[in-house]
């Protein structure tokens, strides 16, 4: 059985940093892109990063205030993929979900051949 867990969301003040976990399971892991999408309340799911299989592309993100703030990483060893998430701002507010995909980065960040979600991870930035 497949499973995505997400974990480390939570209530931070703006400007503080969190650190979102994915850990995966019954999937040959470095076989997967990984990537990350939230969703703020009323609005549809966006990409925010993602990073190929064997973590040896840089990681992509689209979002050019993303870009600066965070940044994705993985270990194939623990089958785990992380967003280190630095000067969170109210505007991250959003439920974040994991992702695996089975084509590239690129793939990933058009919302393209996803094989597995999460089931994601609240983060609430106060102002």
């Amino acid at each position: 059985q497949v499973q995505l867990v997400e974990s480390g969301g939570g209530l931070v003040q703006t400007g503080g940093s969190l650190r979102l976990s994915c850990a995966a399971s019954g999937i040959v892991f470095s076989a997967y892109a990984m990537g990350w999408f939230r969703q703020a309340p009323g609005k549809e799911r966006e990409f925010v990063a993602a990073i190929s299989g064997t973590g040896d592309m840089t990681p992509y993100t689209e979002s050019e205030s993303a870009k600066d703030r965070f940044t994705v990483s993985r270990d194939n060893g623990k089958k785990m993929v992380y967003l280190h998430m630095n000067n969170l701002q109210p505007e991250d507010t959003a439920v974040y979900y994991c992702a695996a995909g089975a084509g590239s980065t690129l793939d990933l960040a058009a919302a393209k051949l996803i094989a597995y979600w999460g089931q994601g991870t609240q983060v609430t930035v106060s102002s």
